[in-house]
């Protein structure tokens, strides 16, 4: 019996919808607003928050950066003490790889100013260049188009070899196979042993491989001074053994650093250790304040939706008034006639919770191919819509439901 009133309401739904199409039409569009605000923020943080995470998995979440300043910080606040600070350098990275026991690898990066690449005829200005130690590869998990990385004996002598990213490449060489040809770089020729994957468009793109010419830091020391200040500075990052926590591994290396600094016990560190952690931190609350945004917004629209489906329904108890009254006079229970007018409000909202998520779906698939970033519609967020839909269908059709069982037959039948 319960089966039966559900079909039958089903049915019933879809009668109120093709016979009264412009009132169904009218009343669904705040349902159908709604789901598609909330629902399209939801998405879009949620692809944003992929996008990031992402990113983040490319450079590590088990790794930790020495800077000169945390990550969470204003810059511009205590500027000048975090400016009288020294870089990160090569013999704290030596003093690490001597005596920590809690890391795995442990890289180092110096940054070069801006220089003009050359390939016979062509050139590209303003390429990101970095001089890097033997462990860069497996800390940043570089992956390679074609060729490799650089091997211990070409770091050690500092061979001119370099690694160059696939859009400097395609900018460089166009069609011709880069690999084994010869760029000049400062009036030094370096043989190209490898072109990196692209990367394409990221949120988090703290170092931009695309446009990239990596090369040896001894290699690096025949351009510029390594300990020169007017470089763009340094970089040096530890990987933590595999199980082994990040907080004792940050403990390890402020340890290791402050003794390699003389730094006296009461002294303050002139050093920061930052981890992406720190960045996702930081992001979060605007996340946040994103999906309150949607849902405020979504939310005004989905109850003028509510209002406009119990509308609908109390049309629908007055037009069968005389209907219910001979089901009740022919034994009908309440119950029976409250779950025929629910059912047929419940589906009412679903079906424009439906008509939102597909909406959705198609604002999501014109972002991704209008900005290169991979927008989804992810199962939770279609979970939530019909969770939602249900819950509003409950909602705008409990009192004309409640209306219509409480009649009484003979009343009911008289109208």
């Amino acid at each position: 019996m319960i089966l039966r009133t559900i079909y039958e309401s089903i049915i019933q739904a879809f009668q109120q919808l093709t016979g009264n199409k412009l009132r169904s039409f009218l009343s669904l569009s705040g349902i159908v607003i709604g789901i598609i605000c909330i629902i399209s923020v939801l998405s879009a943080v949620d692809s944003l928050k992929d996008n990031i995470s992402e990113s983040f998995e490319k450079l590590g979440n088990d790794v930790l950066y020495v800077d000169k300043q945390p990550w969470n910080e204003d810059p511009n606040q205590n500027w000048w003490k975090y400016r009288r600070r020294p870089e990160p350098s090569h013999e704290d990275l030596l003093a690490i790889k001597r005596k920590s026991k809690l890391s795995s690898k442990a890289s180092f990066s110096v940054f070069l100013p801006s220089r003009i690449i050359k390939f016979g005829a062509s050139h590209v200005e303003g390429a990101f260049m970095a001089g890097v130690t033997d462990d860069y590869f497996d800390i940043f998990n570089l992956a390679f188009e074609k060729g490799r990385f650089f091997t211990p004996l070409e770091s050690a002598k500092g061979t001119n070899r370099a690694i160059i990213g696939a859009v400097l490449a395609e900018e460089l060489f166009g069609s011709i196979d880069p690999i084994g040809k010869e760029i000049n770089i400062k009036g030094q020729d370096f043989v190209v042993i490898g072109v990196l994957e692209k990367e394409g468009n990221s949120l988090i793109n703290i170092f931009q491989f695309d446009e990239a010419v990596l090369i040896s830091f001894n290699s690096v020391k025949k351009l510029i001074n390594v300990k020169s200040r007017y470089t763009w500075g340094t970089s040096l990052s530890i990987k933590a053994r595999e199980g082994v926590n990040l907080d004792d591994l940050r403990d390890e290396i402020t340890g290791i650093l402050r003794s390699e600094r003389r730094i006296k016990p009461k002294e303050e560190e002139n050093f920061a250790i930052n981890q992406l952690t720190t960045i996702t931190n930081l992001i979060e609350p605007i996340f946040g304040t994103l999906n309150l945004v949607g849902i405020f917004i979504g939310g005004f629209s989905i109850l003028v939706g509510m209002f406009s489906v119990a509308n609908i329904m109390f049309v629908s108890v007055k037009e069968r008034t005389s209907i219910i009254g001979i089901k009740k006079a022919l034994g009908a229970k309440k119950s029976t006639i409250l779950m025929e007018f629910l059912v047929e409000s419940v589906m009412l909202c679903i079906i424009g919770g439906l008509i939102g998520l597909l909406n959705v779906w198609a604002l999501m698939a014109i972002a991704s191919a209008a900005t290169d970033f991979q927008m989804f519609l992810s199962r939770e967020n279609v979970v939530i819509a019909l969770i939602l839909s249900l819950v509003i269908g409950v909602l705008s059709g409990l009192v004309p439901a409640w209306q219509a069982a409480k009649m009484d037959p003979v009343e009911a039948m008289r109208k």
